[in-house]
């Protein structure tokens, strides 16, 4: 449920230069507990960016990127990276690993004991839709597309961060499955109460996940709000996004 009165990230006056090339300028925004804030835009407009500034994978060039009220900066990002739960469209699974040991990779960093590892692996695998008993002993090269998503939330989810970064994640699976995820994600999100901001391209994504959406557009965040104020926005990029909602005839 989203709680206006408290701020999970907040970026204030930022800019991130690479080459001498502002990747994204001036991003002035929040991110409120228990939101869903969608980065929508195309290929190259600052959103992963943007999202890596959040887990200290990138750090401003100019402005503070503030994680529960601190500056990344200030932040052990070692610390900072495990608050935050990071999903990608390549998901990043260990091959060699189980679909247990995957999952239960951070709370082992965490030094978690093995039954308490074991008993959170196999409530987050019932979480994202997979057996415990059928999927845990499996390898990610015996799991298709969609069930390797799967246990990819279920890792970022591991260790409760009360943070998502989610970049594509669903953007390689057929449209089927994609919006089976989707569905499923956003009762997960609801459910859990998570901060999350998912990076798209795709306007039908985000009207089916967000509370709100941020428009990027060469580097800057262009248009801000909810679903209904993002129908209503007359700025170019959105009108342009908003006719890819409109059913080819």
């Amino acid at each position: 449920m989203l709680q206006d009165n408290q701020i999970a990230v907040e970026f204030r006056e930022v800019t991130f230069t690479r080459n001498h090339r502002p990747l994204v300028s001036s991003l002035n925004f929040t991110i409120h507990q228990g939101e869903a804030l969608i980065l929508l835009g195309r290929s190259g407009s600052g959103k992963t960016t943007t999202m890596k500034l959040i887990n200290r994978l990138f750090i401003p060039t100019q402005g503070e990127v503030l994680f529960d009220g601190i500056p990344t900066t200030q932040w052990d990002e070692i610390k900072l990276r495990r608050k935050i739960g990071y999903v990608i469209q390549e998901i990043g699974l260990f091959p060699h690993f189980t679909v247990e040991r995957n999952v239960g990779l951070v709370p082992s960093l965490e030094g978690w004991k093995p039954k308490q590892i074991k008993m959170r692996v196999r409530e987050l695998l019932d979480l994202v839709g997979l057996e415990p008993e059928k999927f845990a002993q499996r390898y990610p090269n015996e799991l298709s597309g969609g069930q390797r998503q799967r246990v990819g939330v279920a890792r970022a989810l591991a260790a409760d961060p009360p943070v998502l970064l989610m970049d594509e994640p669903f953007g390689a699976l057929d449209p089927i499955t994609r919006l089976e995820l989707q569905q499923e994600f956003k009762r997960l999100q609801q459910e859990l109460g998570k901060t999350v901001l998912f990076v798209t391209h795709d306007i039908q994504e985000a009207f089916v996940l967000a509370s709100r959406i941020g428009l990027m557009h060469g580097g800057e965040l262009v248009v801000l709000g909810t679903p209904e104020e993002f129908l209503r926005s007359q700025h170019p990029e959105a009108l342009a996004f908003l006719q890819c909602l409109k059913p080819a005839l």
